[in-house]
């Protein structure tokens, strides 16, 4: 918005020509040479690599490792498109928590918050992206995975990260390996492990905004054939749109601390047991809601009538009907903002932070009992605690009405808690490898929710009150606090999950034809979901639902080494999300399971000995069942329902089309400069489906949180400073995506996005003792580029669309030390 289309496109184009590199995809490959030493990169610990004397060879890409088909495997020679992002690309980006992804750093990745709330995560992969997750009783399309383990709740996913290795974007349908929830696919978190030997990592910083963050990470030495590692983070950011109610917080604000402890047990060759607790907790408050428009459909502007409190005509006598076709009159102190993001807010309301509390304990023990298998085990205790305090909308959601009640304050608290168990066998024999698994998964989830009013307009909407926390007397829905003790109960929902699976896949090399291979794997799973409504629009309630599902998902590659550095395959998957219900329906109503099936071709060439990489993917997905979430929110103030949301959840009719195109390009241009592309193309269609608050007309349904053209790039240069082993390294990334559906329901449009990230750095300052310094100076967002990412005209006939800006400029200064 601030900068115009045809800009951006040029400018975008510029770097496709430039070749710029994908930010934080394959980026630690296009750096690394093949790991000789183990000394420290760039102040991390992480082992660096030096130049073998061969320059041809110094020029040329490293391998980049990837567990997508559960074992280790080159990204190269895995016929899976998957994304790769390494520590470097994470510092590169400032990337702290999930959220950060939202930038477009891996194009096919969709990370978006739901609602306006960075308390809880909606994330998507080719266009699989669901509306709501954000719920007791269903799944997501793409299942997030922390070191194997897979996290059941959209609330909790943007604590901050813990010290990663690797981010894995598993990129379409992963039902037979990883489950029911990745028919989009997978995105998973792989975290260093313990290595035995004392080392300390510790990195702190500070930003604007009050921003400051601050890492550490301590490697005990092994006794007893038992290493021990501890990791510590804090990361904080003032509120970048201010409250101008005294002692409230304002929007866009973070502070998240956590904690980690691992164990590492080898009691003897080929026995390895990992053992591991972790607790965060993350205060938040969502990203702001504008008014950018103000009666877009040209209606005529009523008075309210004082003797009736009606909406007439303008210059109609005294007792005349109310006026249908007028919009509200504005309020003086509500400022339409157009395209600009706001500093400070008109409205001041209560808010305080919303409050995520995650912990788990996970128990990874692997035995090697022969070249031929392994054996494995996955154990996790997992939860999730959420406070939700949003106050996002102030005045721009609802009309002005005089002595009426404005400012939804959506409030919420859920309980989540999990067990899963895995066992794994992986092997080879006689040309084939391997992986056979059975796995079990319980879920319990609770969610209780209120929507007060915390404010009220006076009569002529010059001024405006704050209602109390408590009220007295009989709470109503137009009589309610938001104490705890005083909240009127929109819906109070539990559910229960279980899930049983037994899995297995093959990749068969036939004997003399080294150069190709046939894989292929099904997994079969049975879904048992039951949950209640137990409240409702503050009335006992008990709707039950009951779920019962079995699915058997295939998968089918084969792939051939068609030359050196040459690799094709095609692959044919199947994925599955099961059914569930809306716990926010008045009835607990129940919805089916939906199906994808994926044809996928692939190349993954590396060319001019290595030192250019292309990995090109174009797929088809049918999906069926499609899972489609209609919502209505009653905005009228002089209402009994007032405030109160509700939505149903219907399985589309017919079959929603998902077609794409992918191209991964890095090259290694010199032995100090590595450049590259990244780009998605995503096509999507979804069946007219009928709308239960429209009497079931048919109704067309959007997929959100998906640009059709989605493109990232990057420039990484480093070059030697000729002191203290000391080097200078620079990073620039830009992303760009077009327009996108927000909402379901809505054919309304984000705006484009040009967001642009860089870094300076000077690395590996030695410090004597084996110690190395870095200091870096970050930005996001460098060019402070403004774009709506959520944007909703449902209100546009009664008062203006209203809006989510993406996060403004940040920038800061860090210095970390390894030794």
């Amino acid at each position: 918005m601030r900068y115009h289309h045809l800009l951006r496109r040029q400018l975008l184009l510029g770097g496709a020509l430039l070749a710029f590199a994908p930010a934080g995809v394959h980026a630690q490959a296009a750096a690394d040479m093949p790991a000789v030493t183990a000394e420290p990169t760039e102040g991390t610990g992480a082992p660096a690599s030096a130049a073998p004397a061969d320059d041809s060879s110094a020029q040329s890409l490293g391998e980049v490792i990837v567990t997508a088909t559960r074992r280790e495997t080159n990204l190269q020679d895995t016929p899976v498109a998957v994304s790769v992002l390494d520590p470097q690309s994470v510092a590169d980006r400032h990337v702290q928590a999930l959220y950060d992804l939202a930038d477009g750093a891996v194009p096919s990745l969709r990370v978006a918050t739901f609602e306006a709330r960075q308390s809880a995560l909606t994330i998507g992969i080719r266009g699989i992206v669901p509306f709501d997750q954000n719920q007791t009783a269903r799944d997501s399309g793409v299942g997030v995975y922390l070191d194997g383990v897979y996290l059941g709740r959209s609330q909790g996913l943007n604590a901050a990260l813990f010290d990663v290795e690797r981010i894995e974007v598993l990129r379409g349908p992963q039902g037979t390996l990883f489950g029911r929830n990745t028919e989009g696919g997978a995105l998973s978190i792989v975290t260093r492990q313990p290595t035995g030997e004392f080392g300390l990592r510790a990195n702190a910083g500070i930003g604007n905004y009050g921003s400051y963050s601050g890492q550490v990470h301590v490697d005990l030495p092994a006794v007893a054939n038992v290493a021990v590692k501890l990791d510590a983070v804090v990361q904080h950011q003032d509120p970048t749109v201010l409250n101008p109610l005294a002692g409230q917080t304002g929007w866009n604000f973070y502070h998240r601390v956590g904690g980690r402890v691992q164990a590492r047990w080898t009691p003897f060759q080929g026995f390895t047991a990992d053992f591991s607790y972790d607790q965060s907790k993350d205060e938040n408050t969502p990203n702001y809601s504008q008014l950018v428009n103000y009666n877009p459909q040209g209606r005529v502007v009523g008075v309210y009538d004082p003797t009736t409190n009606r909406l007439v005509a303008p210059g109609s006598p005294a007792g005349a009907p109310a006026c249908t076709a007028c919009i509200a009159p504005l309020s003086p102190l509500v400022v339409v903002s157009g395209d600009h993001r706001m500093r400070v807010a008109d409205i001041g309301v209560p808010q305080q932070p919303s409050v995520d509390r995650t912990h788990g304990t996970s128990a990874n023990l692997r035995y090697q009992i022969s070249p031929a298998i392994e054996l494995r085990s996955i154990t996790a205790w997992r939860g999730v605690t959420t406070d939700q305090w949003d106050n996002s909308g102030g005045a721009h959601r609802t009309i002005f009405a005089p002595n009426a009640n404005f400012s939804r304050y959506s409030l919420s608290h859920l309980d989540q808690s999990q067990f899963s168990q895995e066992f794994q066998a992986v092997g080879s024999f006689s040309h084939i490898d391997y992986v056979l698994g059975l796995y079990y998964f319980n879920e319990h989830a609770r969610e209780r929710a209120a929507t007060p009013s915390s404010n009220r307009w006076n009569a002529d909407g010059t001024g405006y009150t704050i209602n109390s926390e408590t009220v007295p007397g009989t709470i109503t829905s137009a009589n309610q606090g938001w104490d705890p003790a005083d909240w009127f109960v929109q819906r109070d929902s539990n559910a229960r999950a279980r899930s049983y699976a037994a899995y297995g896949q093959a990749t068969w090399t036939p004997p003399g034809l080294d150069l190709l291979h046939l894989t292929v794997g099904g997994r079969y799973t049975d879904d048992r979901r039951d949950g209640t409504l137990t409240f409702v629009n503050g009335q006992p309630a008990a709707f039950e639902f009951h779920f019962r599902g079995n699915r058997f998902d295939p998968m089918a590659t084969i792939a051939a080494d068609v030359a050196p550095g040459v690799n094709l395959y095609a692959r044919y998957a199947t994925g599955y999300r099961a059914g569930g219900a809306n716990d926010r329906s008045q009835t607990f109503t129940a919805f089916g399971p939906e199906v994808v099936k994926s044809y996928e071709i692939g190349a993954k060439l590396d060319l001019l000995d290595r030192r250019v990489r292309l990995n090109l993917a174009g797929y088809m997905m049918d999906r069926t069942g499609t899972q489609t979430d209609f919502d209505n929110v009653d905005t009228d103030p002089n209402s009994p329902t007032f405030n109160l949301h509700t939505e149903e959840t219907r399985n589309a009719p017919g079959t929603s089309r998902i077609r794409g195109l992918e191209a991964d390009f890095t090259a290694r241009i010199t032995q100090n400069l590595t450049i590259g592309a990244s780009y998605a193309y995503t096509y999507t269609h979804v069946p007219a489906t009928p709308n239960p608050f429209l009497g079931n007309i048919p109704f067309q349904v959007f997929v959100v949180y998906t640009p059709r053209n989605a493109a990232t790039g990057s420039i990484d240069w480093s070059s030697p400073l000729g002191f203290a082993d000391a080097s200078l390294r620079i990073h620039l990334d830009a992303n760009y995506a077009d327009p996108q559906y927000s909402f379901q329901n809505e054919a309304v449009k984000t705006d484009s996005s040009f967001v642009v990230n860089g870094r300076i750095a000077l690395a590996d300052v030695a410090m004597g003792n084996g110690a190395r310094m870095t200091f870096s100076l970050w930005s996001r967002n460098l060019l402070n580029e403004t774009h709506i990412y959520r944007r909703s005209a449902a209100n546009a006939a009664i008062l203006g669309d209203y809006a989510n800006f993406n996060p403004p400029r940040t920038y800061g200064i860090e210095a970390s030390v390894a030794f």
